[in-house]
């Protein structure tokens, strides 16, 4: 498998296969929301399109980022969204770069959104369809964000067998991995979450992705309370290896991009 990692303002075409990384916090965010019952996620363009399309649907929810907000019954937050009852609910969800990374690919054949929580299942769709090139969206930071590089490189690691390498890896993104003066933090704790099967072995592979995760700018600013709309267990949940065991693939639906979780085989 050809796996190539892109930032979203680098994308020219459409890809084949899309695979849309957002580990803090969008698709951590998405996969909560369907363990606490959500039927669907529709990924809005804007706020301004949130809050028209919950104003047409009243018993649909609206999530955004940074604080609360008037209009909107949730933020983009898994420790503040793991205790609300979404059974049955749509959300709308508009965040700054993982709802922007899908939309950029609407128009793939496939496209998955993707973090650690759900990093098993998403290599686990890729495995099963065999295909010869997947691109990865590295949305946080204009492609540099290394939680989402960290999580992308190890989804593609794990979509070519569990001890192998992905074949090859292209575009600016990777050129933060490895750089030189890159500050690697303290191990993360790769206890597997409550209901996962990750074995001792796997988490063993993922803990450097995961230290990489844990140390960036991303996980700094919402351990520091310097992005609102945060909890305290955020980082925490965002490093959650296989929390679900579902991967989450989105498709056009009536014009609009909806989400829902898929269970591979």
């Amino acid at each position: 498998m050809d796996a190539h990692f892109l930032p979203i303002s680098r994308l020219r075409q459409v890809p084949s296969v899309a695979v849309v990384v957002d580990v803090m916090r969008a698709y951590t965010v998405a996969a909560w929301a369907f363990a606490r019952g959500a039927e669907k996620i529709v990924l809005a363009e804007s706020t301004a399109d949130a809050l028209a399309l919950t104003a047409r649907h009243p018993g649909w929810v609206a999530l955004k980022d940074g604080p609360p907000a008037p209009g909107f019954d949730l933020v983009n937050s898994p420790g503040l969204l793991r205790s609300a009852d979404l059974s049955g609910r749509t959300v709308v969800q508009k965040t700054t770069a993982g709802t922007v990374g899908a939309l950029a690919v609407k128009h793939a054949p496939l496209v998955l959104c993707a973090g650690f929580v759900v990093a098993e299942a998403t290599a686990r769709v890729l495995r099963a369809g065999g295909y010869d090139e997947v691109t990865f969206v590295v949305t946080g930071e204009d492609g540099r964000a290394d939680e989402d590089l960290a999580c992308a490189e190890y989804i593609a690691h794990r979509a070519t067998g569990p001890d192998t390498t992905a074949a090859t890896a292209t575009g600016p993104a990777t050129e933060t991995a490895g750089a030189p003066g890159a500050t690697i933090g303290p191990a993360t704790d790769t206890t597997t979450a409550p209901g996962s099967t990750t074995d001792r072995a796997t988490a063993d592979r993922a803990a450097p992705y995961l230290r990489r995760a844990a140390a960036s700018r991303a996980a700094v600013e919402l351990a520091t309370g310097i992005r609102e709309g945060a909890h305290a267990d955020d980082v925490a949940l965002c490093l959650e290896l296989d929390r679900f065991p579902f991967a989450m693939a989105a498709t056009l639906e009536d014009g609009l991009m909806v989400l829902r979780p898929h269970t591979p085989h």
